[in-house]
């Protein structure tokens, strides 16, 4: 069975967990504690990061490539198009948000919340969470823009750029950091991909000293 070394909010892992869901392959999950850089796990992954996936006799790390090696070598269900212009826009939309919302957002709220705390890092920076809140409004308003001209958001079917989305906002979920009522089509957006049976393992995450809020495993939310 493939293993999956991962943190259970982290957005880049969940990425890869939706990739490996919605393509059901069995995956063992272990949760690694990864900013301890202990030697084994340092040897699957020099930078120290997760994911970091065994699957097919290989190790793999960064959740980019990752999801592009799932995607080649078990092609159905496809999660990217065939045609190019709509493959280099749905490779667009996941940089946007494991890159730009990663920084002006998850970093921001996520980050200084809970990781800070889990790893004794100390308090959250209330400047950083201040500009994060600000940032998540211009984000969902995009997305919004976005899909009132498509289905999903990179197209008329569900890619990758959802579920890299997706594994973002349900991380800032967890921590009720989304107002869901800024965009009635996000929000609908949302509770789509949040009913698909790969998002299921998402929903029963729970991290010792931060309960999910009431709403988090509702699929009516």
């Amino acid at each position: 069975m493939a293993r999956l070394f991962h943190v259970p909010l982290s957005p880049f892992c969940r990425k890869v967990r939706l990739s490996l869901a919605e393509k059901k392959i069995e995956v063992e999950r272990v949760e690694e504690r990864y900013w301890e850089q202990e030697p084994d796990f340092m040897r699957r992954n020099p930078a120290g990061k997760v994911p970091v996936l065994q699957l097919d006799g290989i190790i793999m790390s960064e959740s980019a490539a990752i999801c592009e090696y799932i995607e080649e070598t078990r092609p159905e269900p496809s999660l990217m198009p065939s045609d190019p212009v709509q493959r280099l826009e749905v490779r667009r939309l996941v940089s946007w948000f494991d890159d730009k919302f990663h920084e002006e957002v998850t970093s921001k709220l996520l980050y200084e919340r809970v990781n800070k705390k889990v790893m004794g890092q100390g308090f959250p920076d209330s400047r950083n969470v201040k500009d994060g809140a600000k940032a998540i409004k211009y984000h969902i308003d995009y997305m919004a823009w976005l899909l009132d001209h498509r289905r999903w958001l990179a197209g008329d079917v569900m890619t990758l750029a959802d579920f890299a989305a997706a594994a973002h906002l349900s991380s800032l979920d967890y921590i009720s950091d989304v107002d869901w009522n800024r965009s009635d089509v996000v929000k609908d957006w949302y509770a789509k991909i949040k009913s698909r049976p790969a998002f299921r393992s998402l929903l029963a995450d729970q991290v010792p000293g931060f309960p999910p809020p009431k709403h988090y495993n509702d699929l009516d939310f």
